[in-house]
């Protein structure tokens, strides 16, 4: 993750959030979050995060525990630890060594 990004959203450690989310710019999820995520933005779950939502979004960076489904129009990233479960469909996606992917990938027709 860049050192230099701008942070427009934040959901800290030891916080949790149920709902609907939706912004524009970058989120930053560390906490718990349960529900839907809506941005043609970045979003970035961080190692602390315990995550189950449904994802659209730009950009998405994973690098903790995720369950559901992922639409990003752009890329996902997983980096270890990260553990995912469910599907994703995006043009561009990169899966580091180490994380945990028990799910399915789709990349849409052009």
């Amino acid at each position: 993750m860049e050192k230099d990004l701008q942070i427009s959203t934040l959901i800290e450690e030891g916080s949790a959030f149920e709902g609907r989310l939706s912004f524009s710019g970058t989120a930053k999820i560390s906490g718990q979050f349960k529900g839907e995520i809506y941005t043609k933005d970045h979003i970035v779950i961080t190692d602390t995060a315990h995550v189950q939502a449904e994802i659209e979004a730009g950009y998405v960076t994973i690098m903790g525990k995720l369950e559901g489904n992922v639409v990003a129009t752009k890329k996902v990233i997983m980096m270890p630890p990260a553990i995912f479960r469910g599907t994703v469909t995006t043009p561009s996606l990169k899966i580091d060594e180490g994380v945990v992917f028990e799910g399915a990938s789709y990349v849409p027709k052009a």
